[in-house]
């Protein structure tokens, strides 16, 4: 596996929802949990192996990232409307203050057909952090449907937005991500990412997400755990 600069989080590592949708891709269909050791670097030649119940990134002898099948519990909320979603996007802290604006999910320096450019705001009346998204057509696959390891891409970064995103010398990063993706959505259409708190314990922040398709169906879910760490080292 390589992971293309394109598809970066921190400036110098590669977006923790894109590559655990990558290495989730050689297990089985069906929920995975990724956990991230390292950050993953970009345009290297990393080593996968794989079986049916564990599949390993290597950078050398050293793990990056582990997935394994998992089950997933986690229930999406009812869909906003999309209109709710370009609405409450106007309200995206990335706009004003962004760790990693280059971010190939969430990041508003990236271009149209570039980066996802999913920028989630508040609708406060539900707490609940959405954006619209209509994936470009460079996210498809073979099928001609959106690449699942786009859509765990999306699922990512939207779900940190539901926390304050920047503490006095600190960040948050992605340490893992369990996604069930149950439908797919095409290149275009009008969907929707979402994400909300799940708790925070320490330094550890849990969320979950949603990506819906144009009629509001929930075709992707996840959970995932982020980790507060120092700023410094990590947004060079």
């Amino acid at each position: 596996m390589l992971i293309a600069s394109r598809y970066c989080g921190p400036p110098r590592s590669g977006n923790g929802g894109y590559v655990a949708g990558a290495l989730a891709g050689h297990l089985p269909p069906g929920a995975a949990a990724v956990r991230l050791k390292l950050p993953p670097p970009l345009e290297k030649e990393l080593r996968v192996e794989a079986t049916r119940e564990i599949a390993r990134l290597f950078d050398g002898e050293t793990v990056v990232a582990e997935a394994r099948p998992t089950e997933l519990d986690v229930e999406a909320p009812l869909a906003p409307t999309y209109a709710e979603a370009v609405e409450a996007s106007k309200s995206f802290t990335g706009f004003h203050h962004h760790p990693f604006p280059t971010c190939f999910v969430c990041g508003p320096a990236r271009k149209e057909g570039d980066g996802l450019r999913i920028f989630p705001g508040l609708i406060e009346s539900r707490d609940l952090f959405v954006a619209p998204w209509n994936p470009d057509a460079s996210l498809a696959d073979v099928t001609g449907r959106v690449d699942p390891t786009f859509v765990w891409g999306a699922l990512d970064c939207t779900g940190v937005f539901a926390f304050p995103v920047a503490y006095e010398g600190k960040v948050l990063v992605l340490g893992e991500l369990c996604t069930r993706i149950d439908g797919g959505i095409s290149p275009g259409e009008r969907c929707i990412a979402a994400g909300w708190s799940l708790g925070i314990d320490g330094r550890k922040r849990y969320a979950g997400s949603a990506v819906y398709s144009a009629d509001g169906r929930a075709v992707a879910v996840a959970r995932a755990t982020w980790i507060e760490v120092p700023r410094d080292g990590i947004t060079e």
